[in-house]
């Protein structure tokens, strides 16, 4: 049997990243879906923008070609379930798949009962899927195509869109973040004693 070392690796250094950025902190999703700490958006928003450049820089290159790319079709109502199901699980238990092995491989619990329930969830879903499969492929989508083949556009026009959107939310944040924060702090004085007055 052929080991996948190239998914392998990537897992792992994926992870890494993870954990260095926080995330396998529940405290940090939920944060995020609060609008308190948008270090999720910007490390994986971030990770969007440098694989699509990554990835149209290949192909331009005649690396890689569009048509060895899987691109899944849009199916509404389904696409509907799952993200409602996944925001719902990310908002109660702070994970998401991926920060929750993160987790679990630096020794949280909570973790381990996330992927738990992921598992759980799954073989629950795997039974209840024949009979809601005609619903969830009712309303069917644009089929197999990329935001710049919907749009006409070039693919670097969208690139650049995503980069702008992304300076202009850390732009936003920090700025918001470093006027919330006072110029300056009163010396802490020990109980009993008064401060000097200026």
């Amino acid at each position: 049997m052929m080991i996948p070392w190239s998914g392998l690796v990537l897992g792992v250094l994926f992870g890494l990243i993870l954990e260095g950025a926080g995330f396998g902190d529940p405290g940090c999703l939920t944060a995020q879906l609060r609008f308190s700490n948008w270090a999720v958006f910007k490390v994986m928003f971030t990770a969007i923008v440098v694989s699509s450049i990554m990835l149209y820089a290949s192909r331009a290159f005649g690396l890689i070609h569009l048509s060895d790319i899987f691109v899944p079709s849009v199916y509404f109502w389904g696409t509907l379930l799952g993200g409602v199901g996944v925001g719902i699980g990310m908002a109660v238990g702070g994970y998401c798949p991926g920060t929750s092995a993160v987790a679990m491989a630096s020794g949280r619990l909570d973790g381990l009962l996330f992927l738990v329930g992921i598992g759980g969830g799954t073989l629950a879903f795997n039974q209840v899927y024949p009979s809601i499969k005609p619903w969830i492929y009712a309303q069917t989508g644009p089929a197999s195509i990329t935001v710049p083949q919907l749009l006409h556009v070039s693919p670097w026009g969208v690139l650049g869109a995503l980069m702008a959107i992304l300076v202009t939310i850390s732009w936003l944040v920090d700025r918001t973040r470093s006027t919330s924060i006072p110029a300056t702090v009163a010396p802490f004085a020990p109980a009993g004693t008064s401060q000097p007055k200026h």
